[in-house]
């Protein structure tokens, strides 16, 4: 089994499954009488196939005790999944590029701030919620409506990996 690793999760090494939430270099616009700053158009949701709209929910995620065997991917084909941390913990993020057939083929892994959220593209490859440290929620914006938007896939043996933390 190989040893699965994050990196720290930025724009640019985010890109191909993705972008990444947050405030830093983000169009910042005063508002309210300049009571308030907003970030504008941090992601793009993409929902609207099969008649799908967006929703809103709160996820809240146990932690997970490392090493964690990866052994399973899902993949939502009808609509971009968006999360973002409420609160002051780390998460792990693992994603999985497609190969020609469709199926997961590289893993990868990043390790996110909580002031980093991450938008899933449409159809990418990515494993449930991983928390570090405590009970942990996030604000999620993903698809409802007609279609199946869920895929789920068990790893054969040869492509499990053991996440470990990354050591300071």
């Amino acid at each position: 089994m190989q040893e699965l690793v994050p990196v720290p999760i930025t724009a640019s090494n985010f890109t191909e499954f993705g972008s990444v939430i947050e405030t830093e270099n983000a169009d910042q616009r005063e508002i309210n009488a300049g009571t308030t700053i907003r970030f504008h158009d941090l992601a793009t949701i993409d929902v609207s196939d099969n008649n799908g709209h967006p929703i809103v929910s709160i996820f809240r995620g146990i932690p997970r005790t490392f090493p964690l065997e990866i052994v399973m991917l899902e993949r939502h084909p009808l609509g971009s999944q968006a999360f973002y941390p409420l609160g002051n913990q780390p998460y792990i993020v693992v994603v999985a590029s497609s190969g020609q057939d469709g199926l997961p083929e590289t893993l990868r892994a990043f390790y996110a701030l909580p002031s980093q959220g991450v938008n899933y593209n449409k159809g990418v490859w990515h494993h449930p919620l991983i928390c570090c440290g405590s009970v942990s929620e996030f604000l999620v914006i993903d698809r409802e409506g007609e279609g199946d938007n869920l895929e789920e896939f068990r790893l054969p043996n040869h492509k499990k990996s053991s996440l470990v933390l990354p050591r300071d």
